[in-house]
């Protein structure tokens, strides 16, 4: 079992920065790919980026591509998003998620097996 908590959401103006926390419990952390993804009010949830397991190979949504990125560090069972350039657009709840088989696709949340609460990320025009 991991548990997911995420942090660092906030409200920010158009073209700042936020980076986002999820910390893991449990031992097998470095085992899981990692995913990030959103969900705005009256939309589906979309994929917004992964890690695999080692942190060598990252995947971005096109629309995040070249201002998000994402990064693990194994030895504090935590990944994080860094946002920047962010538009209003990017207003979201963001969850993060884990993945044990890491070999289903990346984008697609059902290939998820743990999830975090979520934190709110607005951006104001």
């Amino acid at each position: 079992q991991v548990q997911l908590v995420e942090s660092g959401g906030g409200l920010v103006q158009a073209g700042g920065s936020l980076r986002l926390s999820c910390a893991a419990s449990g031992r097998t952390f470095n085992r899981y790919r990692m995913g990030w993804f959103r969900q705005a009010p009256g939309k589906d949830r979309e994929f917004v980026a992964a890690i695999s397991w080692g942190g060598g190979t990252t995947y971005y949504a096109d629309s995040v591509k070249g201002r998000f990125t994402i990064s693990r560090d194994n030895a504090k069972n935590t990944v994080y998003l860094q946002m920047n350039s962010l538009k209003p657009e990017d207003t979201a709840v963001y969850y993060c998620a884990a993945d044990r088989s890491s070999s289903g696709s990346y984008y697609l949340g059902d290939e998820y097996d743990y999830w975090g609460q979520g934190t709110q990320v607005t951006v104001s025009s």
